[in-house]
């Protein structure tokens, strides 16, 4: 049976990473065993395991330079908007949910990489409440700019508002309506970006890019990341235990890496972030 989560518990957001699910199981299995028969030692080894992954988020948090005021302004509302009401009363096109926030580890990892190419425009595909578009706005220079791709005007709006609070807000342009219709009309300007993060429906990665290698959208110096590589675990799990976005991702992760014009690598942070260069 389900127990009502208690007021401590009812914002925190479910493990939607490798290593949060994982924590997660080894949690259940030491409950499930504390009253157990089972050897000492395995339960040291259980117990040992459990403390080096679930001690491990909080440590890159606590060691990470700390979000700005802005930043944890919108981690903030994000966690305490109530979501599902608001898709159930049409307010936003589809589900949202505060696990699609981009958060503090890949918001700083974000920015440091805008910072190392010094990247002068920038394109964010998939933008929710605003999380890495501000993120790594922050980390350009003062003509630089960025463009978001959100098709939800809920999320837009909201992200706006938050934009506002931030001195590097000005640099942000939202971009509302699908994706690829941005894409295309974005590569017929002929202007190319530095950097594009992508952090969109699942099913499109793969179409996102092809679209970005073969239109002009990236610079011949410009970089790729991609969100959500891991997809929870289940890209390197038996077929039969994915969804249908988990697929999608599997499909896009051999595309990229099939690719010759390219050199990539996933980096296991949070859901999988894969970094690509154009070679």
């Amino acid at each position: 049976m389900q127990t009502a989560p208690n007021s401590a518990t009812a914002n925190l957001p479910r493990p939607v990473t490798p290593l949060g699910i994982a924590v997660n199981h080894l949690e259940i299995a030491i409950a499930l065993l504390a009253h157990a028969a089972i050897p000492s030692e395995a339960a040291h080894h259980l117990q040992k395991a459990f403390e080096l992954m679930a001690g491990l988020d909080p440590y890159l948090e606590q060691t990470a330079t700390p979000a700005s005021s802005a930043l944890a302004d919108i981690a903030e509302r994000t966690r305490h908007e109530p979501w599902q009401a608001k898709f159930d009363e049409g307010e936003t096109v589809r589900p949202l949910e505060q696990e699609m926030l981009s958060g503090h580890i890949e918001g700083q990892t974000l920015k440091l990489f805008v910072h190392m190419i010094r990247a002068r425009r920038i394109l964010d595909i998939g933008m929710f409440t605003g999380y890495s578009a501000l993120a790594m706005a922050e980390a350009l220079p003062a003509d630089g700019s960025l463009i978001a791709c959100e098709v939800d005007p809920y999320a837009a709006s909201f992200a706006q508002s938050l934009f506002q609070k931030s001195p590097h807000g000005s640099k942000i342009q939202v971009d509302l309506g699908p994706a690829l219709e941005t894409l295309n009309r974005l590569a017929a300007q002929g202007e190319p970006f530095d950097f594009v993060f992508i952090d969109a429906d699942k099913q499109e990665y793969v179409q996102y890019y092809q679209t970005l290698m073969d239109s002009g959208l990236l610079s011949d110096q410009g970089y790729i990341c991609v969100d959500n590589t891991l997809f929870q675990g289940q890209v390197y799990l038996p077929e039969a235990e994915r969804s249908a976005s988990a697929s999608a991702i599997a499909q896009f992760n051999q595309v990229v890496a099939a690719d010759p014009r390219v050199e990539q690598v996933i980096l296991p942070l949070r859901d999988g972030l894969t970094l690509i260069r154009r070679v």
